[in-house]
């Protein structure tokens, strides 16, 4: 086999390397279980995934969709962004846990077996996120998605303390409750489907359902019923309130990189199986206005229950906890307004929070494994222990609180403009006051933890660079989207908005 072989062999088959990257290197991890391999073969294994995600990307924004498998596998431009998002953040997770969890480590907070348990299961749950968003059945979608619960539960639970093995059994439960939930809202789609399709089978194929032929077909009472458990299932993934409940204490108490990845990656992939629904009832105009409407109820409640507490938190992750039920509930309000610029600021924010919370979170690691506490009123003065790591904490709060010239700032002013252009005003007015909310208590907070007399006992000292250069990769991602958007980014937007609405 020539090399021109081997590069259209990689270039056709990306979307399939792309899910056995890092499966494999899960795998080899458990098998090999020394600490410095472990942590190559992670990186490694994060950084050949990213490029056959690019790869995917690229395929995808030149034909419209790839697919592998005999379509088992399938990709369109919303699949393609979510992969997208979730390889780079994976990649920086990856990186930054090299120094983080091997100084836990050293530190006797975890033993060996931890350790290689906690390589395993990382490779394995990004392999069961990515898996998620090219899942062509909707059947197989779910399971993924339940495949997400089951590797992240034991991550959230890695310390085997009191609390975190609770937060990890909560999680468990009203993960697995809620994904039931969307299971029967699966399988009342299918019964949809079976009067719209001439053999009568049915079919959980998306490439099948979305076809304009087939979804105008399908029973309107139905997917309605459908809509309101798959929202209430993946919603509970997703953060939404409700159904929240599991979300700030699995946050707080995983290791700080696999918050990142459940605050910045694991709630948007469950945002996706939402979308792909919402299209489904967009197909008729009896069902559009139905998914959307409830896409703004619950967008409103996360959004105003998720605030309050932001004001009063005393524990800095979970301070970033809430602030993912917060953006989750915005991103939902600018899918329910349905306008294209609406949804273009919510698709856009998808990427923008997962970035901005993915570095707040980073931050937040090395105040902890430095002051040794997640209490906000005990940590004062970071700064002047360690400035690098304390400047990029404070620039990642600023980032999720939607400061310009960030993202954030640039996607939550498309929604709120679009909301406004619509004559949505209360809709509205209710963000936008929510909003100014959180950012006073987000600036209370970090500031009060920034700047000040570093307390007595704390040794200064910086962070180690492999905990630095992903922040700092970090704060160029996101505030390059507030200024700039790159085309190929900007197109595969728009075909990630065509994949949500219907032709």
């Amino acid at each position: 086999m020539g090399i021109e072989s081997i590069i259209h062999f990689i270039q056709d088959d990306a979307i399939l390397l792309m899910l056995l990257t890092p499966l494999l290197a899960g795998i080899f991890c458990a098998w090999i279980g020394t600490r410095r391999e472990m942590g190559a073969i992670s990186v490694t294994g994060s950084m050949i995934t990213l490029l056959f995600g690019l790869l995917l990307v690229d395929k995808v924004l030149a034909n419209g969709s790839a697919s592998a498998l005999n379509n088992f596998l399938y990709a369109d431009g919303l699949s393609a962004y979510l992969v997208l998002i979730i390889s780079v953040i994976g990649l920086l997770a990856n990186i930054y846990s090299v120094s983080y969890i091997h100084e836990e480590y050293a530190q006797g907070t975890i033993d060996a077996g931890r350790l290689r348990l906690y390589h395993f299961l990382l490779n394995l749950f990004l392999f069961t996120m990515l898996s998620a968003v090219v899942a062509n059945n909707l059947g197989v979608l779910w399971v993924m998605v339940e495949g997400t619960t089951l590797a992240s539960a034991f991550l959230v639970g890695l310390y085997d303390r009191e609390e975190s093995v609770e937060a990890a059994w909560k999680y468990l439960i009203l993960g697995s409750v809620g994904i039931t939930f969307a299971l029967f809202g699966t399988i009342l789609v299918y019964f949809s489907a079976q009067s719209a399709f001439q053999n009568g089978a049915g079919s959980l194929n998306w490439t099948d359902l979305s076809n304009p032929a087939i979804a105008h077909l399908l029973d309107p009472s139905i997917l309605k019923l459908a809509f309101i458990f798959l929202l209430v299932g993946y919603g509970t993934k997703a953060g939404l309130a409700p159904m929240h409940t599991w979300l700030p204490d699995a946050h707080s108490h995983a290791p700080t990189p696999i918050s990142a990845l459940l605050s910045g990656v694991l709630i948007n992939a469950a945002m996706y199986g939402i979308l792909r629904y919402h299209h489904l009832l967009l197909a008729s105009p009896v069902t559009a206005g139905f998914s959307a409407n409830l896409l703004l109820i619950f967008g409103l409640l996360s959004i105003g229950i998720a605030t309050p507490f932001i004001l009063v938190q005393k524990d800095y992750k979970r301070l970033f906890a809430y602030s993912s039920i917060k953006h989750m509930g915005l991103i939902a309000v600018g899918i329910g307004l349905g306008t294209p610029l609406s949804q273009f600021g919510s698709l856009l924010h998808v990427l923008n929070h997962a970035l901005s919370k993915a570095l707040a979170f980073m931050g937040a690691g090395n105040i902890l494994l430095k002051y040794h506490t997640r209490e906000i009123f005990r940590v004062v003065g970071a700064a002047k222990i360690m400035p690098f790591a304390a400047i990029f904490f404070f620039l990642g709060t600023l980032a999720i609180s939607g400061v310009p010239p960030f993202g954030t700032f640039l996607s939550e002013f498309l929604i709120l403009a679009a909301g406004f252009s619509a004559g949505r005003y209360w809709i509205s007015g209710f963000v936008l006051l929510f909003l100014a909310i959180a950012f006073a208590g987000f600036i209370i907070h970090a500031s009060r933890m920034v700047f000040g007399s570093a307390p007595e006992g704390v040794v200064p000292e910086e962070a180690p660079a492999m905990r630095l250069w992903p922040m700092a990769l970090l704060v160029f991602l996101v505030l390059l989207l507030g200024l700039y958007i790159p085309n190929p980014l900007h197109t595969l937007l728009q075909q990630a908005i065509a994949a949500v609405n219907v032709p």
